[in-house]
């Protein structure tokens, strides 16, 4: 059972994709843009109904090639946030949020962890697998991309900063996205759609094992180091929580309908870091929230905005 549990953590939480042109690759150089650069790609296309984007075992490999090593091996290095069109292949139906990223309360860390900090964010919300509606077994996750800065129209000169979250990698029955707890580390429940899913994670298990260690942790550290010219003196936290605050509920069967941001709606999240366990259970502090102001489902959303994975590392100083 401890094996079912590892091979599906490997396959959702490094967010697989199979891109449909290699040619996008470690090579490429970095394309300086603005935050609204890249904010209007991804509003480009929307799409008028919700896509039903299915998993299939065919995406994975070829005859000739071994499509999921590269893949894995792409998203660890590809640093640029809009690249060619490709699939993803574990969160293949999402929806795109935009809007600010805000430290309120002083605390340890260093980068856009510190207090005051307040900085532009595009997200993307999914749903693992191919469920999408309630009464179904769902796995939530949110990428996020820091820009460094609160200027919508700045050129950025560095990389963004790329975290993952997720609530629980075997899926859960919960109602709304709103409800659920998302971390860097997410707890794994074995259910019925982990063992539904087995053999197609079994193609991509070693692949990811492959390419990276670690695959039930996101380190933060893309974060803690954001704008800082002196990298030596960088505290990371080691845990990351994203939750919606109380009384946002949306009742909808489609959880992106959740987010339909129209009207001058928004949605708030706390943002909660951890670095220490008291008792078997993690020291959270809230730092503070992301409050996201607009919307879109959209083919650049699914298939062309790329979140880079930070690759693991020993060297990290926490709390």
């Amino acid at each position: 059972m401890k094996r079912i549990i590892l091979i599906f953590i490997l396959l959702q939480f490094n967010g697989c994709s199979k891109e449909v042109n290699m040619e996008n690759n470690s090579s490429a150089p970095l394309t300086k843009h603005s935050f609204q650069d890249i904010w209007t790609e991804v509003n480009s296309d929307p799409l008028s109904t919700l896509p039903q984007d299915s998993i299939s075992f065919g995406k994975l490999f070829t005859f000739s090639k071994n499509i999921i090593l590269s893949d894995a091996q792409r998203t660890l290095v590809e640093r640029n946030d809009i690249i060619k069109h490709f699939d993803k292949l574990a969160h293949p139906n999402g929806i795109c949020l935009k809007g600010m990223w805000e430290i309120q309360t002083p605390n340890p860390y260093s980068g856009y962890f510190k207090n005051s900090t307040k900085a532009l964010i595009i997200a993307r919300a999914s749903s693992a697998m191919s469920k999408t509606k309630r009464g179904e077994i769902r796995a939530f996750g949110l990428a996020g991309k820091i820009f460094p800065t609160s200027d919508e129209k700045k050129i950025n000169a560095e990389h963004t900063a790329n975290f993952f979250v997720i609530d629980d990698l075997g899926g859960t029955d919960a109602e709304h996205f709103t409800d659920v707890e998302l971390t860097n580390e997410p707890k794994v429940t074995t259910t019925s759609e982990v063992l539904k899913n087995l053999l197609y994670a079994l193609k991509v298990s070693k692949a990811f094992s492959d390419a990276d260690k670690n695959p039930t942790i996101r380190q933060l550290y893309e974060v803690s180091e954001l704008g800082e010219k002196e990298k030596s003196n960088i505290i990371t936290p080691k845990w990351m929580k994203i939750t919606a605050q109380k009384g946002q509920t949306v009742d909808t069967e489609d959880f992106r309908d959740e987010f339909a941001l129209t009207n001058n709606k928004k949605i708030v999240f706390d943002i909660a870091v951890a670095s220490k366990e008291i008792e078997n259970k993690k020291d959270w502090k809230t730092i503070g929230t992301i409050t996201f102001d607009s919307s879109v489902v959209s083919t650049t959303c699914d298939h062309r905005l790329h979140f880079h994975h930070p690759k693991w590392r020993d060297d990290l100083k926490y709390q």
